[in-house]
């Protein structure tokens, strides 16, 4: 009577040779420095591998950076390009997203799993990533982004998101993040996030005299949420820093 190793070994033989004519042919074409990289890779040891995926993952990260930058300078943000950006989108909801033709309808529930690219048409995806230059400009914007606002004063913008969907956020910089265990119920029972382990991110930024900033910040947020992020409500505040007291401080409850 076989071994249950002898019939590992018999279904290897069979299936060794078609993993092997599929691998070849997937290999074959693909470009010659990817295909140099997972060589000397492979080639590593435990330590020199990790330090070889932390240097790459880096490099990756700032040619997205680069070409953020780039994009939010052709933006030309200003207090006019912000107007009609809020006018178009200030009442955004899932929704509305869905109508539009920017989200499917089929899309992961609100409170459960992050939105992928899958479940976004491509004019969501655009849109997705406008909202991300815009927000980046608002927050961190100046003369050599060709970003023009008089910023008359400093506010700080705290965002409370579960660590496994940070990474929607982790385009932006000069961000101090802070642990924290979630203790909210969902009286429908579909999204609890009781002990949930959430990232607090602090940003600090300039506002205008209007909060017209403020107004794009939100908008921004809630157009993430419903088309990455997913959650039912994105909790964040807006303190002015000068008054850092519970009478200056905004609470946002962006859905």
């Amino acid at each position: 009577m076989p071994t249950i190793e002898s019939v590992v070994r018999q279904i290897n033989r069979e299936f060794v040779p078609q993993f092997e004519e599929k691998l070849r042919a997937y290999l074959a074409h693909q470009d010659r420095e990817w295909l140099i990289e997972q060589i000397v890779r492979l080639s590593m040891d435990a330590h020199s591998l990790e330090e070889f995926d932390r240097r790459h993952y880096l490099e990756a990260e700032n040619k997205k950076r680069l070409k953020r930058v780039e994009r939010v300078g052709k933006l030309n943000l200003g207090e006019k390009k912000l107007s009609l950006f809020l006018a178009r989108y200030k009442g955004v909801t899932r929704e509305k997203l869905i109508t539009d033709k920017l989200l499917k309808p089929d899309a992961p529930a609100k409170g459960t799993d992050m939105i992928t690219d899958e479940f976004r048409t491509h004019e969501g995806n655009a849109l997705l990533q406008t909202a991300k230059d815009m927000l980046f400009g608002l927050l961190f914007g100046d003369a050599s982004l060709h970003v023009e606002f008089e910023r008359t004063q400093r506010e700080l913008l705290t965002l409370t998101v579960p660590r496994g969907k940070s990474e929607a956020l982790n385009f932006m910089k000069a961000t101090t993040e802070l642990n924290a265990l979630g203790t909210w119920q969902d009286p429908q029972g579909a999204a609890n996030d009781m002990h949930a382990d959430n990232v607090i991110m602090e940003i600090e930024y300039g506002e205008v005299e209007t909060e017209l900033i403020g107004n794009g910040i939100i908008t921004t947020l809630k157009i993430i949420n419903n088309l990455e992020i997913n959650e039912e409500i994105l909790y964040g505040r807006m303190t002015e820093i000068e008054q850092s007291t519970l009478v200056s401080q905004k609470l946002m409850k962006i859905q």
